[in-house]
């Protein structure tokens, strides 16, 4: 944008020098040529109070060769009898030139011309001849003539041209730079602004920049700073109400821990105590992730994909084997049979990787009948990184249903939802498929956070 408008102010300006400097270089020619033409003619006239007062040769040859141009032979006078005075073939003064000035039409007709009374200038070979007639008796008219070569018509020109170059380009060059520095108090707050967007869109909600430079930018600037301060009040005052929400939770909970506790069978007891401490530390979860600063720097973490896996089915195992439901945890090596997966430890906290499994393996039981079976796999893919998925041997399950809040059986629609941010945000992939039995596959596609196995030679 800078250079744009540099280059805009130096275009404009070079428009208007070349406009105002290309007329008036032709009129310095013009009024050099002038110049010269007329002081030419001064001098022819000036001999004419001589030519008035004798007509004697030798006395014309001494008052020509007194003149500027008759000292370097480009004054010649033609007496009326056709006698030639002056010029560079008649430096004795004999009177003669011995050139005939009949014998160029062009010049006799300009002397004939001259000799009726009018004074006039011509072209000339090397520059322009000026012819001034001098009234000796009433039929007798003698001419003066002066050559004026092109150098003393173009004499000046080229230093007057000089100058007016220097001041174009002096002009063009004072209106870059004030661009220049213009388009600096525009272009820096705009830059500003800018980079103040970007930081705000990685999550910096502190940001805010100093309004300046024109008024248009100025209100931008205030603009982004009321935005940035309604963002950080709108997500706070979101974040303290999922934080509420999840600390009401508390109060049932702590109910249905003395409800556990005074069940009569322990082993009853135990299991929903032990549940009931899960979804305990679940909200307690929760709790903390919608109290954490908006500015806090996260850094991802560490979790080992089997572990989680192999938690995840150990915690759903008693549910399962109350529905009668058949389950299995299946490990695929790098070369699409059982065995070990290599390195398993993907960039997904452990919070959020146990959220997704549950959000999975809930699904199936809330989504299929009781026995229906199911498994977990976990498959090393070819590129390093490795396969987290649940499928079942259930109806199925439509891809249209991964939108937000949309659900095909009553729920909030969120279960799958957290499961594709879960797997983007690891930069990995989120697929539904169906199953090798018929049922829904849903697959987490992860990149591991260390190096790929080696695959054995074949």
């Amino acid at each position: 944008m800078r250079r744009r408008l540099v280059a805009l102010a130096a275009t404009t300006t070079i428009m208007v020098a070349l406009a105002f400097l290309i007329p008036l270089a032709v009129l310095v020619r013009t009024l050099a040529r002038d110049r010269a033409l007329s002081a030419a003619e001064l001098e022819a006239q000036s001999l004419a109070p001589v030519l008035a007062l004798t007509q004697d040769t030798n006395a014309l040859e001494a008052a020509v060769r007194s003149t500027v141009p008759g000292g370097k032979g480009r004054l010649v006078i033609f007496l009326a009898d056709g006698t030639e005075v002056g010029g560079p073939s008649d430096p004795a003064g004999v009177g003669t030139s011995g050139a005939d000035p009949a014998a160029d039409p062009r010049e006799a007709d300009n002397l004939a011309l001259a000799r009726k009374g009018r004074a006039f200038s011509a072209p000339a070979p090397g520059g322009i001849e000026v012819l001034v007639p001098v009234v000796l008796e009433a039929d007798k008219t003698a001419v003066v003539r002066v050559l004026v070569p092109n150098s003393i018509l173009r004499r000046g020109v080229a230093a007057a041209w000089g100058v007016e170059a220097a001041l174009g380009l002096t002009l063009v060059a004072s209106a870059v730079f004030v661009a220049d520095r213009l388009a600096r108090t525009i272009v820096r707050p705009v830059d500003a602004l800018a980079d103040a967007a970007g930081r705000l869109g990685e999550g910096d909600l502190s940001v805010r920049i100093n309004p300046e430079g024109p008024p248009e930018v100025k209100q931008v600037a205030e603009a982004f700073n009321r935005l940035g301060d309604r963002v950080g009040e709108l997500l706070e005052a979101e974040r303290e109400l999922v934080a509420d929400l999840s600390h009401r939770l508390r109060t049932p909970l702590t109910v249905l821990r003395l409800d556990a506790e005074g069940l009569g069978n322990p082993e009853e007891a135990r299991r929903l105590a032990d549940d009931v401490d899960e979804l305990e530390r679940a909200v307690t979860g929760v709790i903390r992730k919608a109290r954490r600063p908006v500015q806090e720097d996260i850094v991802a973490a560490e979790t080992d994909a089997v572990k989680v896996a192999e938690a995840r089915l150990a915690f759903w195992a008693p549910l399962a084997e109350d529905q009668e439901r058949p389950f299995d945890l299946l490990r695929v090596g790098p070369e699409g049979e059982a065995g070990p997966l290599g390195v398993t430890t993907v960039g997904v906290s452990a919070d959020e990787l146990e959220a997704a499994l549950d959000a999975l393996l809930g699904n199936v039981f809330a989504h299929t009948d009781e026995g229906t079976a199911f498994r977990v796999e976990l498959r090393a893919l070819s590129d390093g990184g490795i396969s987290l998925a649940v499928e079942d041997s259930g109806p199925g399950l439509s891809p249209d249903l991964v939108e937000r809040g949309v659900s095909g059986a009553g729920g909030t629609g969120l279960g799958l939802d957290i499961v594709r941010r879960t797997a983007e945000g690891a930069g990995g992939v989120f697929r539904i498929s169906r199953s090798a039995a018929g049922g829904a596959r849903i697959a987490l596609e992860l990149p591991t956070t260390g190096p790929p196995p080696e695959r054995s030679p074949r």
